[in-house]
C-alpha cells in the first residue's frame, strides 16, 4: 500500500515534466525494482541515482530525462532530510579546510588513468571544452586552450602558474604552443605522476600541493575546473593567494561550473560517489572574493558546450568499456554515465553554467579586445624557428570524428 503512494508522488512529479513510468518514449523511465520508488521520494536524488547504480530502473536517454526533470523543476519539489543535512553542514563547517585538500584527489582523481585515458581527449583535459567549428573532442578542447591562452595574452618566455593542472594537458599545450614556463599543482597523486611523464620534455614543473602553500611570482596565472573544489569559506584566501602569486600586470583566467544562486553545499549524490567536499559557486560568491583584489575584465559563458563535452566523454567510455570492464564493474560504469549525462541535462537546462573570466591587479590599460572565439594562428618556435600549427593533426585512418552536436559518429 505504501509503496503505491510513493509510485503515485513519483508519477504525479514526473508529470509535469512530460516524464512517463514505464512508457516507450527514449526519455521515459522502466522500473525493474519498486524499491526505487521509496528511495527516490525518501533520499531524492541521492536515492534516484543508487537505484539506478543497482539497476532498478533504466533509461534509454539519461541526458533528456534530466534535461526535462531539471527543466520543469521537480527536483525543487523534492527536498530531503539528506539535502538540508548536506547545505547546514556546509554552512557550519569548513569541507575544504587544508586538511580536507587531498580528499577529492584521492577519491575522483586517483579512480584510474585507464578510465580517464578512455574518457578525455589526447590532451586528458578533464574540463569543458569549446565546439565552435570543431568535429572532434580533440579539436574542441585545443579551441579552448587556444581561447584561454589568447585571453590572458601569454608571450613566450611568460611564467604561467596552473592551479589545478590536472594531468597536464593545459601546462603541456602553453609551453609546447606558447613558448610558456609552467608550473602546475594538483592534489592528486596519480595526476601528478601522469603530468610529469606527460610533460617531462617541456619546461614545466609539476607539484603535489594544495593551492594555500603557493609561493611566487608568476606573469600569468589559470586555473580550470579548480574553483568548484575552493568551497565558499575560501575563495577570499583563494584571491588573496592568487593575487600575491600575480605580477602587477600580469592576468589571470578562471574557468569553473557555476551555480545560478548562492549555495553552502552541493548535491548528496553527486557529493558521495563523485566530488566530495564540492562547492559550485554563483557570481556574486566569485565576485565577493576577487573584489578589492582584482579588476574584472571579462565574464564568458560556455555553458551549452559542457552539456556537448559531457556527451562525448560519455561516448567515449562507453566506446571503451569492453577494454574498461575487467577493472571496473557494472555498477560503477553504471555510476559514471550517471554522473556524465545527468551534468549534461543539468547544462542543457541551465540549471548550471559554465564560465570563463579574466582578472587583472589593476586593469588592463588603453584599447582591449578580449577574444570570445578561439584563432587558430602560427606559433614560431624560439628554438628552431620553424613555424608550426596550433591545430593537432586531424584523427587518421581508422580513428573516430565525433560530431556531438547531432549524436553521430563516422570513421576518417
Amino acid at each position: 500500500m505504501l509503496d503505491n503512494l510513493f509510485q503515485q508522488r513519483l508519477e504525479n512529479l514526473l508529470d509535469a515534466a512530460n516524464i512517463t513510468i514505464d512508457g516507450n518514449r527514449p526519455w521515459d523511465i522502466r522500473v525493474h525494482d519498486r524499491r526505487m520508488f521509496r528511495k527516490t521520494i525518501l533520499e531524492g536524488n541521492l536515492g534516484f541515482g543508487e537505484s539506478y547504480m543497482e539497476g532498478w530502473w533504466e533509461c534509454d536517454d539519461l541526458e533528456e530525462l534530466f534535461f526535462r526533470i531539471l527543466s520543469a523543476g521537480v527536483d525543487q519539489q523534492l527536498v530531503t532530510l539528506t539535502v538540508v543535512m548536506e547545505y547546514l553542514q556546509g554552512a557550519l563547517l569548513n569541507l575544504q579546510k587544508p586538511a580536507r585538500a587531498f580528499t577529492v584527489g584521492k577519491h575522483h582523481y586517483d579512480a584510474g588513468n585507464d578510465l580517464f585515458r578512455a574518457m578525455l581527449d589526447p590532451w586528458m583535459m578533464y574540463s569543458c571544452a569549446c565546439w565552435r567549428d570543431a568535429e572532434s573532442l580533440e579539436m574542441a578542447q585545443e579551441n579552448k586552450l587556444c581561447l584561454i591562452f589568447d585571453k590572458l595574452a601569454l608571450e613566450p618566455g611568460m611564467r604561467l602558474l596552473d592551479i589545478g593542472c590536472g594531468w597536464g594537458g593545459a601546462a603541456r599545450f602553453a609551453a609546447e604552443r606558447y613558448g610558456a614556463k609552467v608550473v602546475g599543482i594538483t592534489v592528486s597523486q596519480e595526476q601528478a605522476s601522469f603530468a610529469r611523464e606527460f610533460c617531462k620534455e617541456f619546461d614545466v614543473d609539476i607539484r603535489l600541493m594544495d593551492y594555500r602553500q603557493l609561493e611566487g611570482a608568476f606573469d600569468r596565472i589559470v586555473s580550470i575546473g579548480m574553483l568548484e573544489h575552493v568551497g565558499y569559506k575560501n575563495y577570499r584566501t583563494y584571491f588573496d593567494i592568487a593575487r600575491s602569486c600575480l605580477k602587477p600586470e600580469g592576468r589571470m583566467l578562471v574557468q569553473s561550473i557555476g551555480s545560478n544562486a548562492p549555495v553552502t553545499g552541493t548535491d548528496p549524490w553527486i557529493e558521495k560517489y563523485i566530488f566530495p567536499n564540492s562547492m559550485l559557486p554563483s557570481i556574486s560568491q566569485i565576485s565577493g572574493g576577487f573584489e578589492g583584489r582584482f579588476v574584472l575584465e571579462d565574464w564568458h559563458s560556455l555553458s551549452y558546450d559542457y552539456a556537448l563535452t559531457l556527451k562525448a566523454w560519455e561516448r567515449n567510455v562507453t566506446r571503451n568499456w569492453p577494454s574498461l570492464k575487467s577493472s571496473y564493474d557494472e555498477k560503477f560504469y553504471r555510476m559514471w554515465r550517471y554522473y556524465l549525462l545527468s551534468c549534461a541535462g543539468a547544462f542543457r537546462a541551465r540549471t548550471i553554467q559554465l564560465w570563463q573570466i579574466l582578472l587583472t591587479p589593476s586593469g588592463i590599460k588603453g584599447e582591449c579586445c578580449i577574444p570570445h572565439q578561439p584563432a587558430r594562428r602560427s606559433f614560431r618556435d624560439k628554438d628552431n624557428g620553424l613555424a608550426k600549427s596550433l591545430r593537432m593533426p586531424a584523427p587518421g585512418r581508422g580513428q573516430r570524428r565525433e560530431f556531438p552536436r547531432s549524436g553521430a559518429a563516422a570513421e576518417s
